[in-house]
């Protein structure tokens, strides 16, 4: 089955898009640069990222103030990363709409798995059906939380 390349939805002056020709990899970059979980990451390893994933663009008049991805395989699997507003947008309900698109989004509901890690919103995921994955021995990781600072110490 072929999904339709590019959705949108509009609510108010915003706008949610999958078209990865609207990204700003800059604003994603600088965002990212500054977040707990990716800081310090370089602008081609965002590039990269971008260029592989299933991206969701928030905009507000043409402006990025919002983003996240999936990672997938487009038939099983998927892990949600790097969901972001811009602190300026935040409190509007924008995250919930963002993760409301991402699952009305028709390649979502054929994963048979969806992963995300977190530590700065959990409250929001659980309200989409998301559950901590704290069973013994289930979920196994090599965490390198420092991977881009490091390599910027090395230049």
């Amino acid at each position: 089955m072929t999904l339709p390349s590019i959705h949108e939805w509009h609510q108010n002056d915003y706008l949610i898009s999958t078209d990865s020709a609207k990204l700003d990899v800059e604003a994603i970059h600088q965002y990212l640069t500054r977040s707990t979980w990716a800081k310090g990451i370089d602008v081609e390893t965002v590039t990269a990222s971008v260029q592989n994933s299933l991206n969701f663009g928030i905009y507000h008049h043409q402006s990025q103030v919002g983003f996240a991805r999936l990672i997938t395989d487009h038939a099983t699997f998927a892990y949600l990363c790097d969901v972001y507003v811009l602190e300026a947008h935040q409190g509007d309900g924008l995250g919930r709409w963002l993760m409301t698109c991402i699952h009305d989004h028709p390649l979502f509901n054929r994963l048979r798995r969806i992963m995300l890690f977190t530590t700065t919103a959990p409250r929001l995921y659980e309200k989409f059906g998301y559950e901590p994955v704290n069973r013994p021995d289930y979920a196994w990781t090599i965490t390198r939380p420092d991977i881009y600072l490091s390599d910027n110490d090395e230049n």
